[in-house]
């Protein structure tokens, strides 16, 4: 909600700051410092584990940010190796990092290629490592960016 707020106010572009998982970590303490405002009218040890709360979400936040970038540029020096797919691994790339789910149908769509090309790109990042089965059937099949994925754990 505070995140919300902040964007609101234009102090934040985007709720990028994930406090709950913060508040959630220290519970305890965040009761603490709130019934000490509510009994005592401490507001100030409040702001100040609210404060270090934005500090560390944010530089997890940029943590995370910097993996990406690792992942982003591994991944597009190994899918080189493609050649004249190159190009169109990397409209996928593009793609899966804004869902990083895929479908052979999906694929073909945003490479502009043939059902039969697309398995084939697939097949060339599963070799790599990029994308990873996740349905395990015959049918109806999906791919995810486990390693996109992994950052996120």
């Amino acid at each position: 909600m505070i995140t919300l707020y902040l964007v609101n106010k234009g102090i934040l572009k985007k709720p990028v700051l994930y406090l709950s998982d913060f508040f959630e970590r220290h519970r305890t303490i965040y009761y603490d410092k709130l019934m000490r405002v509510r009994e005592k009218n401490d507001i100030e040890q409040w702001f100040k584990f609210f404060l270090i709360g934005i500090i560390e979400t944010a530089q997890n936040g940029i943590k995370t940010f910097d993996k990406i970038l690792q992942l982003q540029k591994q991944t597009e020096e190994d899918t080189q190796i493609l050649k004249s797919r190159a190009a169109n691994a990397q409209k996928i790339l593009n793609y899966l990092y804004k869902r990083p789910v895929i479908d052979a149908g999906r694929v073909s769509e945003i490479a502009g290629v043939s059902m039969a090309s697309a398995y084939k790109l697939i097949s060339d990042l599963e070799k790599l490592n990029i994308l990873k089965e996740s349905t395990g059937g015959q049918r109806g099949r999906s791919w995810t960016y486990e390693n996109y994925f992994n950052i996120f754990r």
